[in-house]
């Protein structure tokens, strides 16, 4: 089996959790499939059909893909851009591909509504949103050596549209003063210091705490602190913490020295696109948004409506997420193709671009369509 790197675990549970349903290699397994909006009409039919390859690939059963609608298409047909119906279907799955939204197209009031994608993350608590950054071979870095995990804490922080059960945390008392209120709880910060140990464990086993605790030393502070607490109870992992400014020029500088960077809400979104373009391109981002028992893949991109249409959209970063999702249900349940399929993904892809084949976005000439067949190849060879 290969190794995972991705896989969001339970920290009080002392076995994988298993799904009795899908341990047959007779029996499929399902998925929720959320195409979206611009772009994600092309990469997540495309993801689909590479994950469909894959798997065949790796011997297991063919996954029974559940689609769901959300976005502008949902406005059209059920007047939300995120049905009852739709959360009523994920609350029965354990894994989903969600395309990218643009609720900024949405018409009022969806538009200054919680987005489709941030409502899912609050309805089943994924609290984990791993972004690796790591540098393809064939497109050119500006740190060539990077390859971390940034491990964000992904309900809490200064984001008014995860730290309030009702309402929101900004607010404005007067029309000249506006002001929000950051949460930072010592069971969210034990609970991601987890992951990211775990993580760590199987890697090169560094954990890196990012925090602004000079500063916010009561919010960060705690969060370096019990970050530091859960650490302690891993042998064998290096650990250390860093200001969030100083991060960002660490990353520039010497980011392939870093393994797995743990932080909260905010840090982890700035650090995850800082990282992700010194590694090459937001394009290649992939990332996951899991809790114990769930996981949504989900590229660290948005909809780019500007080329939408046209077969111009990079598909790499959705493919890596798909990937990620992969190992995620290999390790939480029974299903050991599902790692080797994420394995095979992740070969077929880095091997295509390594051939020159890439998108314009990469330098390349390849049309989505033609990149996806050259890919779905890649991944049924040996």
């Amino acid at each position: 089996m290969v190794r995972n790197h991705y896989a969001v675990t339970d920290p009080t549970a002392t076995t994988p959790a298993t799904t009795p349903t899908a341990s047959s290699a007779d029996d499929p397994h399902r998925i929720g499939l959320l195409v979206g909006d611009g772009i994600g009409h092309e990469i997540v039919p495309a993801t689909r059909r590479v994950v469909d390859a894959a798997v065949a690939a790796a011997g297991g059963p063919a996954v029974e893909w559940v689609p769901l609608p959300l976005g502008a298409d949902a406005i059209a047909t059920h007047g939300t851009p995120i049905p009852h119906s739709t959360l009523d279907a994920l609350a029965d799955l354990d894994a989903w591909i969600l395309g990218p939204h643009d609720n900024a197209s949405y018409p009022e009031p969806f538009r200054s509504e919680l987005t489709p994608g941030g409502r899912i993350r609050k309805q089943f608590d994924l609290y984990a949103n791993i972004r690796p950054a790591k540098v393809l071979p064939g497109i050119r870095a500006v740190v060539p050596d990077m390859d971390l995990l940034i491990v964000r804490e992904n309900t809490e922080g200064l984001y008014a549209d995860r730290n309030m059960t009702l309402g929101t945390g900004e607010f404005m008392p007067t029309p000249d003063v506006a002001l929000a209120v950051g949460v930072v709880t010592r069971a969210a910060c034990e609970r991601i210091a987890h992951s990211a140990c775990r993580l760590a464990a199987r890697r090169r086993r560094r954990v890196t705490i990012v925090h602004k605790a000079n500063v916010l030393s009561m919010t960060t502070g705690l969060f370096r602190d019990v970050c530091r607490e859960v650490a302690g109870r891993y042998p064998g992992l290096t650990v250390d913490d860093e200001h969030v400014d100083a991060m960002a020029a660490h990353l520039v500088r010497h980011g392939g020295d870093y393994d797995v960077v743990v932080t909260e809400n905010m840090f982890g979104d700035i650090l995850s696109d800082l990282a992700g373009e010194l590694a090459g391109s937001l394009g290649t981002a992939g990332s996951i948004n899991a809790s114990a028992d769930k996981a949504m893949a989900q590229a660290a991109h948005g909809a780019a409506p500007d080329i939408a249409g046209r077969n111009r959209a990079n598909p790499t970063a959705l493919f890596l997420s798909a990937a990620m999702l992969l190992d995620h249900l290999a390790t939480t349940g029974d299903r050991p193709w599902f790692s080797r399929a994420a394995h095979r993904i992740e070969n077929a892809v880095e091997a295509t671009i390594a051939s020159g084949v890439a998108t314009a976005d990469l330098g390349g000439q390849a049309s989505t369509a033609e990149f996806t067949e050259i890919v779905i190849a890649r991944t049924r060879l040996r």
